[in-house]
């Protein structure tokens, strides 16, 4: 997407048959060292997620596809976080900054201000398009007023509750509208939740099918944020080559020819497991489908993904 200083002097013939666009936020991958000992993205046979930083970009991919790494540091010195990274992601805004520091975990009241009025989730909805935050959420979310948890909700939930979406159920996972944050449903099952177990390419059908009903389509998966701080190579290992599975599925059952699949993190962490926290490398980013060659050339750091 065009930056907020260029936008106004793009012309839209590259988007004009654009239909939908397909937003896969991927938690904590950045793009590393080809070190097998430290990078599970070095260590095992991948279609997608080989990508290093010895390597020149954009590099080129087919169905139109495009890597490239986006700056995550915000200009601040230290560690990127989640908090303001997502802000970022989703706003166009630079939180760290707003604050001074980058910030962990869930957004604190002045990056909730700043996803309640920037959030591409709200203004694409206020423009009369059709919307949607993808994920499952399970009981007991909906045991609560949202707003009286909202301390303790990522910048993905405060977004789609600022933009007063509809949060999907376990009924709509059942009946393939939605997938659960670890694509498989491994964790409901584990849970006692009575839910089909879907394998990568189950899930990444489901998310490109579904992308054709909305405009615009969030989906978050943060399993790899996790296998990143664990340091633990066999889970991260297990993580790429799920979500590589998961992206052939999506290209494989999205229209490409109308549709903008753009894959994206808020900052590194897994794919250096030498170091116990996140990385200041850039986050992978991934591009396919309609516009896709061209847009990749606006995208510079994670403030540019919102317009």
């Amino acid at each position: 997407m065009p930056r907020r200083d260029q936008a106004r002097a793009i012309e839209p013939p590259f988007i004009k048959d654009l239909r939908h666009i397909l937003l896969i936020f991927i938690d904590g991958i950045g793009i590393g060292e080809a070190d097998a000992e430290k990078n599970p993205c070095a260590g095992k046979d991948l279609t997608y997620f080989s990508h290093f930083l010895d390597e020149r970009y954009p590099k080129f991919l087919g169905e139109d596809g495009v890597v490239t790494g986006l700056d995550a540091n915000l200009g601040i010195a230290g560690l990127p976080q989640s908090a303001t990274g997502q802000t970022a992601l989703l706003t166009g805004i630079n939180g760290a900054q707003a604050l001074g520091r980058h910030l962990n975990g869930y957004p604190n009241a002045k990056l909730r201000e700043i996803i309640a009025e920037h959030s591409i989730l709200r203004k694409l909805k206020a423009m009369g398009l059709e919307v949607a935050f993808l994920n499952t959420f399970r009981p007991p979310f909906f045991d609560y007023d949202p707003f009286d948890i909202i301390r303790h909700l990522s910048v993905t939930t405060v977004s789609n509750l600022y933009a007063g979406l509809p949060f999907f159920t376990l009924n709509d996972l059942l009946a393939e509208r939605s997938i659960y944050q670890d694509m498989t449903n491994e964790a409901l099952i584990e849970k006692g939740f009575a839910v089909p177990l879907y394998s990568p390419e189950k899930a990444g059908e489901i998310v490109a099918k579904q992308s054709q009903n909305y405009f615009f389509c969030l989906y978050e998966y943060f399993q790899t944020d996790f296998a990143g701080h664990s340091r633990d190579m066999q889970r991260a290992l297990a993580q790429v080559g799920k979500l590589d599975r998961f992206l052939h599925s999506v290209l494989a059952h999205a229209r490409l020819d109308s549709t903008l699949i753009i894959l994206t993190s808020d900052h590194g962490n897994m794919e250096d497991l030498s170091v116990k926290g996140h990385t200041r490398n850039p986050a992978l980013t991934m591009l396919f489908g309609q516009g896709s060659r061209a847009v990749h050339h606006y995208l510079k750091s994670i403030l540019d993904v919102t317009p």
